[in-house]
């Protein structure tokens, strides 16, 4: 983003980041929170907690029926931000947003949400259908579906053979093992989605931008990380953003 120092007209809110789902797409949203704050100075930046712990169960399994209810260690993660002060609760696993909306509201945190930031980017753009390369617990539960609908874009899902290689690429991620048939498998479905009519490619999953090269892909390649990033450093530090949500 464009750096401008602009002083904050108060104090910055403290911004707890729900993490280690998984650990690589937590470190990497961290970084590019500290990219998208526009800071002169360490103390300038966004003062955070980072609540990293990856023994959460896997949430989309749960989604889909297969697995353990990840709500209790959701909910400790979060109330241990809040008991540290936090006001302001970022959470950079697009599965996990169907379990902590509710969980945020209980703590008292404000809930600064990947899938409405990605949503409000796309219709800021006047983007009219939007592939998505997500889990399946992700596309399982409408997240998405539901938030692009809602401000008049199509969403276009991966075939279920391409979802296979799509869960193949995300775990590949988690495992650190990707290798470069995965990375061609996503720029596979990616052109897929585009060449079915998406504008754009959401890359729904915080693991997907860690393999997948955008430069592969003929349509732009939404990061919904950065956007979170750039809407949490906006909210903590009071500034405008450049997507603001919908009333």
């Amino acid at each position: 983003m464009t750096r401008s120092h602009h002083r904050p007209a108060r104090p910055p809110r403290l911004v707890g980041v729900l993490g280690g789902m998984g650990p690589a797409a937590t470190a990497d949203f961290y970084g590019k929170l500290v990219e998208e704050t526009p800071a002169h100075g360490d103390q300038s930046h966004v003062p955070v907690v980072i609540w990293g712990d990856p023994r959460v169960p896997d949430r989309s399994l749960s989604l889909l029926g297969l697995g353990e209810d990840p709500t209790p260690q959701l909910r400790q993660g979060i109330q241990a931000l809040s008991r540290a002060g936090c006001e302001v609760l970022a959470v950079p696993c697009n599965t996990a947003h169907a379990f902590v909306p509710r969980l945020a509201d209980e703590a008292g945190l404000e809930l600064v949400s990947i899938v409405e930031v990605t949503a409000d980017a796309l219709a800021a753009d006047g983007v009219t259908a939007a592939g998505l390369l997500a889990t399946s617990g992700t596309l399982h539960s409408g997240l998405y579906a539901h938030a692009l609908r809602g401000r008049g874009v199509a969403p276009l899902e991966p075939s279920g053979d391409e979802q296979e290689r799509v869960s193949a690429a995300i775990a590949a991620v988690k495992a650190g093992a990707v290798t470069p048939a995965h990375r061609h498998a996503l720029a596979e479905v990616a052109r897929a989605l585009a060449d079915r009519g998406a504008e754009r490619v959401v890359a729904a999953c915080t693991e997907i931008v860690l393999a997948l090269d955008s430069r592969r892909v003929p349509v732009p390649v939404l990061d919904p990380a950065r956007l979170l990033a750039r809407r949490v450093a906006a909210v903590s530090l009071g500034l405008p953003d450049r997507f603001p949500q919908r009333a």
